[in-house]
């Protein structure tokens, strides 16, 4: 085998971020704790000029410094992309095929895929690494996914937290582990690439559903016992989807990740709920939070793939009553009660 030489070793990886949000913000944060150079790419080009200029996001995690040593901002994609060996998609899933579009197989040849999204492509109904397989022939070996339980915000404090890296190559996932591994922050390797997917989609919804009946009044008592059951709806649902006997639902990237999204003030589909519970309408929520509830997509994702299914999922079908049929939130929750045990 030939050795690799010295010089060759020290040269930082080269990564590109492409989204401009609280996540994006934190996992070059993260990144930047380590020998690397990222490539930012955001949609709007006044964040890149102002990024260049006092090197934090204007937005997002404002407070959190960059280094402009290791980070710099592009607005031209194909600029971002140009020369790096990984790319880590955090750009909601709703809008990955817009902000893709002008791309092809080329732009992701031999590079190593990461989606940092806890969503599904709309009306394809479909997982991102799976979206990113079909569309753009990324090889599964090339996929991986970021799962926590970790918030931007507390990652932008510096507060220890946790991150699960999914992959089907675990060397990918031990790689990229590495990357994301810091003071402060401790990833590990696992393989269970949709089974990780697919539980961050939907613990978003169950996020939603403790929202939603925290803002109807309901206590602490309920919440345990709506996520305990949403434990449940998750474990039916992967066994039938994506069956793994290896499968530890119980470990942070899966239960974690639930605990910190249902129970979190830092969580957006809680807050999303919570104002649903209150009696803002959908679009009023959207527009006053001003950041993007991938469970409201994920939901409607979620509840046409378990058509194919017919899985159990009561509190899923719930928060789908309410955000696409329009059913009253205090009768749909008042319904579910008498599934919950």
């Amino acid at each position: 085998m030939t050795e690799i030489p010295a010089f060759k070793k020290n040269l930082p990886t080269q990564i590109a971020v492409l989204g401009g949000g609280s996540w994006a913000t934190a996992i070059i944060k993260i990144l930047s704790e380590n020998n690397v150079k990222i490539k930012w790419w955001l949609r709007r080009k006044s964040d890149v000029d102002f990024i260049k200029k006092y090197n934090h996001n204007p937005s997002y995690l404002t407070d959190a410094p960059l280094n402009p040593r290791k980070v710099r901002a592009y607005h031209k994609m194909h600029d971002a992309l140009n020369g790096v060996e990984y790319v880590i998609l955090a750009v909601p899933a709703a809008f990955i095929p817009d902000a893709l579009k002008n791309l092809n197989r080329n732009h992701f040849a031999g590079k190593k895929i990461v989606s940092a999204i806890k969503g599904m492509i709309p009306e394809e109904n479909m997982l991102v690494t799976d979206w990113m397989e079909k569309v753009f022939g990324v090889p599964q070996n090339m996929l991986a996914a970021i799962a926590g339980p970790c918030h931007a915000e507390e990652v932008a404090l510096e507060k220890q937290s946790y991150l699960t890296i999914a992959s089907p190559n675990l060397q990918v996932a031990q790689d990229y582990a590495n990357l994301m591994s810091c003071r402060y922050i401790q990833a590990n390797p696992i393989g269970d690439l949709y089974g990780v997917e697919y539980c961050a989609v939907i613990k978003n919804i169950i996020a939603m559903a403790c929202g939603i009946t925290h803002g109807l009044g309901y206590g602490d008592n309920f919440q345990a016992v709506m996520v305990s059951n949403a434990m449940q709806e998750i474990k039916r649902f992967l066994d039938i989807v994506y069956p793994d006997p290896y499968r530890d639902l119980h470990s942070s990237g899966y239960l974690g990740d639930l605990l910190v999204t249902a129970y979190s003030q830092f969580s957006r589909n809680r807050t999303f709920g919570n104002m649903i519970g209150r009696g803002y309408s959908v679009k009023s929520a959207q527009i006053e939070m001003n950041m993007v509830a991938e469970g409201y997509y994920a939901v409607k994702s979620i509840h046409q793939v378990n058509k194919r299914y017919d899985v159990s999922m009561p509190i899923i079908d719930a928060v789908y009553n309410i955000l696409y049929e329009k059913a009253i939130p205090a009768n749909e929750i008042m319904t579910l009660r008498t599934f919950l045990k």
